[in-house]
């Protein structure tokens, strides 16, 4: 079993996108939310590569190591990433697609657009509803773009921190926020897509979900810990995807988008149960 990340780029039509494949199997990739890098979805686990999945994860445009857009950050031109992704990596088939907040409605564009090409869906943190109030929203958006234009990480970092009641939680925010924008090697795209991508609209009405014919994951977190991502947003994904399974952490627990490894074997039994379990490695020749 090769657990050694292979690297990959993805040029053509639209900015260069870098990530990286890590195990071999059945096709999986997933998709990082707004302001993260591929690191930050199962955080290093090699639970699912090890369980027999080809684990694929980039940074999206503007993001990390992946080059700016002039085309800008909406969900269409996200959407259109992750296939060309998916063409790149995947052996063929239909691979399972998923990701965290930005990610996740990323994938629930695509298999909106195409859904004969999704075997299964990973939705981790969703926050996008329809409805969902913009002027407010959008507000907090622009401040934490300003932050990081003005005054880089440590300044991104405080302002994502703003509003955590909780004192328990409020410094792990921070650091892990401030950690993650050191990480961008184009601040000013990041910037930009903070911006735009809260203004884009992944689907126009949460009707819409209830079309998603295929095994869908749902995973919710507590809003103590992160209000951003809204406990009853999750439970509306779940409750309109017809075939939708919920998953949560524990009561007291931190939240399960947090954890890698025990997110990643939620999304493993999942899968198992649908018969969508890991294949063994590829024959090589």
């Amino acid at each position: 079993m090769n657990l050694e990340p292979a690297p990959f780029e993805v040029a053509g039509d639209g900015p260069v996108l870098r990530g990286e494949s890590l195990g071999d199997g059945r096709d999986l990739i997933l998709c990082h939310g707004l302001s993260a890098t591929r690191r930050y979805v199962v955080h290093g686990s090699k639970v699912l590569p090890r369980k027999g999945y080809r684990l694929h994860t980039y940074d999206a445009r503007g993001h990390g190591e992946s080059d700016p857009a002039d085309d800008g950050y909406g969900y269409e031109r996200l959407a259109d990433d992750l296939g060309r992704v998916a063409d790149r990596v995947t052996a063929g088939g239909e691979p399972i697609l998923g990701g965290h907040s930005m990610g996740c409605h990323t994938a629930v564009a695509y298999a909106l657009r195409d859904p004969g090409r999704v075997a299964a869906l990973i939705l981790v943190g969703p926050v996008y509803t329809p409805d969902m109030e913009e002027e407010a929203e959008m507000s907090r958006w622009d401040e934490r773009a300003e932050a990081l234009e003005t005054g880089g990480p440590e300044a991104f970092g405080r302002v994502a921190a703003e509003g955590i009641e909780s004192v328990q939680y409020r410094e792990t925010i921070r650091r892990l926020a401030t950690d993650r924008a050191a990480l961008h090697s184009h601040p000013d795209a990041v910037a930009r897509a903070l911006r735009e991508v809260p203004r884009s609209r992944p689907f126009l009405s949460i009707d819409e979900l209830a079309s998603l014919d295929m095994p869908v994951l749902v995973a919710g977190t507590g809003d103590e810990a992160d209000p951003g991502h809204p406990y009853e947003v999750a439970r509306l994904y779940a409750d309109r995807i017809p075939r939708a399974e919920f998953v949560t952490e524990a009561t007291g627990e931190s939240p399960l988008s947090w954890q890698g490894g025990r997110l990643s074997r939620e999304i493993a039994a999942f899968l198992e149960r649908h018969g969508l379990e890991g294949r063994p490695p590829r024959a090589s020749g």
